[in-house]
């Protein structure tokens, strides 16, 4: 317990930090929105470049993790649109938005350090696997879907045009292109570029957390009890149960990487989210489910490390 409590422990200062900053007055919330843009527009696209570059795709890739993990995810994405848009009304924004909280998990700043923690070196590669699942696929289609919804009421293809339009001037879409481009025809950036990019990586996570904890101040729950209980009952809780059934169907699986898949399924969600909720209205709703997500995952962590430790599918 100790031990996952240095890792989660950062995580709660950073969040207190930007708190405290705007309860005492000094950043306003105008200020914390234009750090949350520095990492929407810069730090965030640099992390997507890194985490694809870092890792050569040829000895990453397995078809298995990337299957199960994949499947699972999508699982759990269409269930929390299903809940939002088809069960509870929701307009289709704000679905996709909750949909990418349930979906995505935090597999850089808690997903990787519990992992490697628990298994050992391997976490850096699930890592990179999970990075290509959030990152190519759960991140964009939430992403073309908020994005379409805002143009309800027009043609197919003038929504067609107009999303596109969005999208490609979307930051992390292009961060995106950049990091497959590079890690497909093995280029690199220019030494300075290349330590630049690193630099702004490595702040994406702080800087996030910070504005987090800024966004958290004068939050009214009131209202937004549903919206938060879903999104964090389906990251912490269905998120995990779909990895495990996919995993389940397959013939034999390998215990490592039933674990591996777990430990990230189970942290809570990453630590952008309520940026992205900030574009499409969802900001409040998204920053409460990432703050309660992130608690309750200290309890929800300990628990899957327990139950895997109990059926011998943990090294330790």
């Amino acid at each position: 317990m100790l031990e996952i409590l240095a890792i989660t422990l950062p995580i709660f200062l950073l969040i207190g930090a930007g708190f405290t900053a705007a309860r005492t007055g000094l950043l306003s919330r105008d200020n914390m929105q234009g750090v949350g843009t520095f990492v929407i527009y810069l730090a965030l696209p640099s992390l997507i470049i890194r985490a694809l570059t870092d890792y050569p795709l040829a000895e990453v890739f397995n078809p298995t993790y990337l299957l199960a993990y994949g499947l699972g995810s999508l699982a759990a994405f269409l269930l929390g649109l299903a809940l939002s848009v088809g069960l509870r009304g929701k307009h289709l924004d704000a679905g996709a938005i909750h949909a990418l909280g349930m979906s995505a998990s935090n597999s850089g700043f808690i997903g990787y350090p519990v992992a490697l923690m628990a298994i050992g070196p391997p976490a850096a590669i699930f890592m990179a696997l999970n990075m290509v699942v959030e990152t190519l696929f759960i991140i964009p289609t939430a992403l073309i879907l908020a994005e379409a919804s805002r143009q309800h009421g027009n043609g197919v293809g003038q929504v067609a045009r107009q999303t596109l339009a969005r999208l490609i001037r979307n930051p992390i879409l292009i961060g995106l292109f950049i990091g497959i481009l590079l890690a497909l025809t093995g280029l690199q950036l220019p030494g300075p570029l290349a330590r630049a990019v690193s630099m702004l990586a490595d702040a994406a996570g702080p800087a996030a957390l910070f504005t987090i904890g800024g966004m958290l101040h004068g939050i009214k729950v009131r209202g937004m009890a549903m919206d938060v209980g879903q999104v964090v009952v389906g990251k912490l809780l269905l998120h995990p149960l779909a990895v495990l059934g996919i995993f389940l169907l397959l013939p034999h699986p390998d215990p490592l990487l039933v674990a591996g898949a777990l430990l990230f399924a189970c942290a809570p969600m990453i630590s952008v989210y309520p940026l992205f909720g900030q574009q499409f209205g969802q900001g409040d709703a998204s920053a409460a489910a990432l703050m309660i997500s992130t608690l309750s995952s200290f309890v929800t962590i300990s628990l899957v490390i327990w139950l895997l430790t109990r059926f011998d599918l943990l090294p330790i």
